[in-house]
């Protein structure tokens, strides 16, 4: 579709564009480029380009800038990506490195904020609704803290408000039946099974098991997926985005109801390795000067969720890249050996 050259040009004008931010022009081109060519071949080059949809040129300017669709063809053809130095890779695994895997999710989010310095986001993985065990502690007379753990290993607590309070040996009771008769199963499941049964309990008990129910519900539900954002004020302090603050109030938006970002997000999963989207293209991301880099990751080969870096248009994606793309392999790795 380009020439040999027009992709060369264009390459050297994305670089010299997000490396700057300044408009591109034919003098600057020339010397970056490596072409041998007059200030007027490149001047026609451009022309092209321009024609074609790649750069544009703002009126206060000589020289030109990446559309979305310029950017588009960069990084999907003509991006170099560059390693990590190793010190920072050492950074990436000394700190992921926590056995709890909500601990490893915020540290990964953090990171991938501090090594890019745009916003860090992890999308959690979508958790079985079922449980392993729960147990019952009594906390006063007539709170008792319910603990579920999760098929993944995870734990959640609901505090449960009796109407009476319960023995030791009650709760241990009650404990012990759910596991024996219902472990592996969901709560919604146990309420249909357990209809006809909690007729033959005492109240008591029945009164506990309902209370039990309705928590578990509520807490495996509430805690079903999640998107965790690290850094995002670290995006006030880019230019691309801050000088128009109407954009960034609809970024923060999404930050805040994240359903956009977790359907972005939830199309990366199927992804094998790293996705750019940029601004425009996806209704989900809601600026043009917006980009997302996103990587699946994994717990013992098979995808969990989510990883990647929100930032401007103009960002350094050979950088950036490779940031997300390692990330979400350390944090497969930490998740797989937890």
């Amino acid at each position: 579709m380009l020439t040999d050259r027009a992709r060369i040009l264009l390459k050297t004008l994305v670089e010299r564009y997000i490396a700057e931010g300044e408009p591109v022009g034919s003098r600057t081109l020339s010397k970056h480029s490596g072409l041998e060519l007059s200030p007027a071949s490149i001047r026609n080059v451009m022309a092209d380009l321009e024609e074609m949809g790649f750069v544009a040129s703002p009126h206060t300017s000589a020289g030109r800038v990446p559309t979305p669709r310029g950017y588009r063809f960069f990084v999907d053809t003509l991006l170099t990506v560059r390693p990590l130095a190793q010190v920072e890779v050492s950074q990436l695994e000394s700190s992921l490195t926590s056995a709890d895997p909500q601990r490893l999710m915020t540290a990964a989010s953090t990171l991938l904020s501090d090594l890019s310095r745009f916003a860090g986001l992890v999308m959690t993985p979508r958790r079985s609704p079922a449980f392993r065990q729960v147990e019952f502690i009594s906390l006063s007379d007539k709170r008792i803290l319910l603990i579920i753990v999760t098929m993944e290993g995870e734990v959640e607590n609901r505090v449960i408000l009796t109407e009476q309070p319960y023995s030791a040996s009650a709760l241990t009771e009650a404990a012990n039946y759910f596991n024996q008769h219902f472990a592996g199963q969901n709560f919604d499941q146990v309420r249909a099974k357990l209809r006809d049964e909690l007729g033959r309990m005492r109240d008591d008990i029945t009164r506990l098991m309902a209370a039990a129910l309705d928590a578990g519900s509520q807490a495996l539900d509430a805690s079903q997926e999640n998107v965790v954002v690290s850094g995002s004020r670290k995006l006030l302090d880019v230019q691309d985005l801050s000088s128009n603050m109407g954009s960034l109030r609809r970024l923060f938006d999404a930050f805040e109801q994240k359903t956009g970002l977790l359907q972005l997000l939830d199309q990366s999963r199927t992804a094998a390795g790293v996705q750019i989207f940029i601004g425009g293209e996806s209704e989900l991301l809601p600026l043009d000067e917006c980009s997302l880099v996103t990587a699946p990751y994994s717990v013992d080969g098979q995808v969990v969720g989510t990883l990647g870096v929100v930032g401007p248009t103009r960002m350094a994606y050979e950088r950036v890249v490779p940031i997300v793309d390692i990330t979400a392999r350390l944090l497969s790795s930490a998740l797989s050996h937890h």
